[in-house]
């Protein structure tokens, strides 16, 4: 039976464009439910018209919590939420539709809900209100400086690994103190890492900032010690709906679990089958054991496609049914049979890239967009050879990887902006006062940041003064400014205009470009005005994940990216190169041989999925890996689709398959 307050008939709009299995899912209103849903099975859809449901049925707008994994899933599900509750027409009750421009439903990230918890919450346990938040080159340049001050040289221990070490400990609810005495008695590496982090979480604590894994593991702690703030938190938000649950961490299933345990109303969405990022800690057991936790549970399967043709979903089922940790599931769809998929044997990497180059060129021409073709990768070594193709062939593309946030002029100018929320900061301080250069060198900044203001000359307290008075004025314009209106004073005022417009070169325009996309960013956070809107643009910056550069809009072509990062996408057209044993699937580290390949086995079912129309997959016989020839053999996967569904091209692919 299905927990349902009402009963609408099939004449109701919003319903009638759903399928059975997807009207259940809306209608079904309380308690546990999971929603197994397959890929292209429409689960944004039911999602945001489920969110829809509830408010018309009466549920107040701020008691709705839907949690995302990306920015841009979540500004996706927002304004289809928006859409619907705004749209004429949908039936809506006129009492409820007045207030529509009042509270709405908290729509985020998982990371947004953590930010939003402690800003709410965080005072209780010393979190200041506008905190900043590191992202990982912050991170790592923290702990460089740690390594440094230890006499431990990069080639000893790198700040990446350290802070990859951090990350894991934090997702695992360990505290560093905690780590320390764990550790600091251990080996070379361990009592390295025990120390770094200590001077680390100084460091963060100093700059009233927090990591990426602090806003999980932090709200997750507030929650669970103060149960006065957990009550407020639980009644907060009535009803909880968690998309891609599969990739979901132990904390996070511990969070989201807390907030769910006074009314259990929690609404999972998630496919077992598309779990790629256990080695993130992501832990596929949170929805295959979701009935064990919620004995009352409904489960509900999505398993129409309504993304790919038929010959790409029953291909797509036959390689993923082989794996054995997983619900069943089998996908189908009324689409039209569609092309078969092409398989091409390449006798190297450079082959192999002209061979994509040259069927891309083919595409375009016959008119295909540019933005509909998408080159994916298992790792990213691979996308060297894939670009010096398109390049010779004369294709646009765009590279996902370089993140728009992680430029240096673009963090140059964060760096003024949350010196302006709080000028304390001495990280934003030594950065801001550098760019654009005003004269000001280190041993300036040093003087200045060990209080001996005194034994400044009088030039360089010229100089510190000129710096101080931007810095105090725009600080006064922060409390009263849009977001967008604030990051174009910001970048008049610290000279940043003059030094790349005005006065640089034409590379140094062109970075200027940058930092003025910036206020069209922040411009999503002009509904909030003052301090409050600037922190949330802060937040979304950084946030921000490899997915949001494909909104930047910076320049139209074909896309490359890994595998990994394609998740959630679609294309018309899929490229899917380096099929071969040990690269994809890739020869795993771990030593649970059995995991590494169902993963694999996933993350090659996601590739596929991506196609909407065409897939074309590739393998090279040779490859150059870390500057040696390897000869390969073609992956085990494309043993797995049936030869109805493929079609041979070259290099006797079949044969060498088939071998």
């Amino acid at each position: 039976m299905w927990r349902t307050s009402k009963c609408y008939s099939s004449s109701v709009k919003y319903l009638e464009e759903l399928n059975e299995a997807q009207k259940r899912a809306v209608l079904a209103k309380d308690g546990p439910i999971s929603v197994l849903a397959g890929a292209g099975s429409g689960k944004t859809r039911v999602l945001s018209t489920r969110i829809y449901h509830l408010v018309r049925e009466g549920v107040p707008p701020e008691d709705i919590l839907a949690v995302t994994f990306t920015n841009k899933a979540a500004r996706e599900m927002r304004s289809r939420v928006h859409s619907l509750l705004e749209t004429p027409g949908n039936e809506f009750p006129e009492n409820l539709r007045r207030e529509q421009s009042g509270p709405v439903p908290f729509i985020a990230t998982f990371h947004g809900l953590g930010r939003e918890l402690l800003e709410s919450y965080g005072s209780v346990i010393g979190i200041p209100r506008f905190f900043s938040v590191y992202d990982r080159d912050d991170s790592e340049r923290v702990v460089a400086a740690a390594l440094k001050n230890l006499d431990v040289g990069a080639k000893e221990l790198s700040p990446r690994a350290v802070v990859g070490r951090i990350s894991r400990a934090k997702g695992e609810g360990m505290y560093a103190q905690e780590f320390y005495e764990k550790y600091a008695r251990g080996g070379f590496s361990a009592r390295i890492v025990a120390e770094a982090w200590l001077r680390y979480e100084k460091t963060l604590k100093e700059e009233k900032a927090l990591d990426f894994d602090d806003l999980i593991a932090v709200p997750l702690r507030l929650l669970e010690e103060h149960a006065s703030i957990r009550e407020r938190a639980q009644d907060r938000w009535h009803y909880l709906h968690i998309d891609e649950y599969q990739d979901t961490n132990e904390l996070q299933g511990r969070l989201t679990n807390l907030l769910a345990a006074k009314r259990r109303n929690l609404f999972v969405v998630g496919d077992i089958d598309q779990t790629i990022y256990t080695w993130r800690g992501a832990t596929i057991d949170n929805l295959l054991g979701f009935d064990a936790t919620y004995p009352e549970a409904v489960t509900i399967l999505l398993e129409h496609n309504y993304r790919s043709t038929k010959n790409l979903v029953d291909a797509a089922n036959a390689v993923i049914e082989k794996n054995k940790n997983r619900k069943e599931k089998y996908s189908t769809t009324e689409n039209a049979v569609g092309e078969p998929i092409f398989i091409h044997g390449a006798r190297s990497a450079e082959d192999e890239a002209r061979w994509i180059a040259t069927k891309v060129w083919e595409l375009l021409r016959s008119g295909s967009k540019p933005e509909g073709v998408a080159i994916l990768f298992r790792t990213n070594f691979q996308s060297r050879a894939l670009e010096e193709g398109l390049l010779k062939a004369g294709v646009p593309y765009k590279l996902l990887g370089t993140r728009f946030f992680s430029r240096k002029e673009v963090k140059d100018t964060l760096a003024w902006i949350r010196l302006a929320m709080d000028p304390s900061r001495e990280v934003d301080k030594i950065r801001a006062a550098a760019s654009p250069p005003r004269g000001l060198g280190k041993v300036t900044l040093g003087k200045l940041l060990e209080g001996k203001r005194t034994m400044l000359r009088a030039g360089e307290l010229s100089k510190v003064e000129q710096f101080e008075g931007v810095v105090e004025e725009l600080a006064q314009a922060a409390d009263v400014l849009a977001p967008s209106e604030f990051v174009k004073l910001v970048i008049e005022k610290n000279g940043m205009r003059r030094a790349l417009l005005e006065e640089g070169s034409q590379e140094d325009r062109e970075r200027f470009e940058n930092v003025e996309e910036l206020a069209s960013v922040a411009a999503r956070h002009d509904g909030r005005p003052g301090k409050e809107g600037i922190a949330a643009f802060l937040a979304e910056a950084a946030l921000a994940g490899d997915q949001d550069e494909l909104d930047q809009g910076e320049k139209t072509g074909v896309t490359l990216m890994t595998v990994h990062a394609a998740k959630g996408l679609e294309f018309d057209t899929v490229f899917v190169s380096g099929m071969e044993e040990g690269l994809f699937p890739h020869q795993g580290m771990d030593s649970d041989k059995d995991r590494d390949e169902e993963e694999e086995r996933r993350l090659f079912y996601v590739a596929m999925t991506r196609a909407k129309t065409r897939l074309l997959l590739s393998f090279a016989r040779v490859r150059k890996i870390y500057g040696s020839d390897y000869f390969a053999e073609p992956s085990s996967f494309l043993a797995d689709l049936a030869r109805s569904l493929v079609v041979y091209d070259e290099y006797d692919a079949e044969e060498i398959i088939e071998a």
